[in-house]
């Protein structure tokens, strides 16, 4: 009985790991888009980066769509891995911008 307990409760701490990884990983595909959309509007992609580009798009749409995969296969710990490879670093950057921005100090 209490080992069907501990085996629940797990199960929704990795449920919720997932949706807090899954929503950092949206909103860095947002980003990703967002300036692949700017670069097409201003020019600053062009045919000479634009392989570049076509791959990191694919890299953050395999992440996402890996993450996914994986839970629906009922692997919510390897849907885990799997997200955290995009949103560990977004994070990250995300406080090195906030603490800049808190700072107010100039940092270039």
């Amino acid at each position: 009985m209490a080992g069907n307990i501990a085996k629940k409760s797990d199960k929704g701490r990795a449920d919720g790991i997932f949706r807090i990884l899954l929503g950092i990983d949206s909103i860095a595909a947002l980003a990703v888009v967002y300036f692949f959309v700017v670069g097409l509007a201003d020019g600053s992609i062009s045919s000479f980066n634009m392989q570049l580009w076509i791959g990191i798009l694919f890299a953050v749409a395999a992440i996402i769509a890996g993450g996914l995969a994986a839970r629906r296969a009922t692997k919510l710990v390897l849907a885990n891995v799997v997200l955290a490879m995009l949103a560990v670093p977004a994070a990250l950057y995300g406080v090195f911008i906030g603490a800049v921005v808190i700072s107010g100090t100039p940092w270039n």
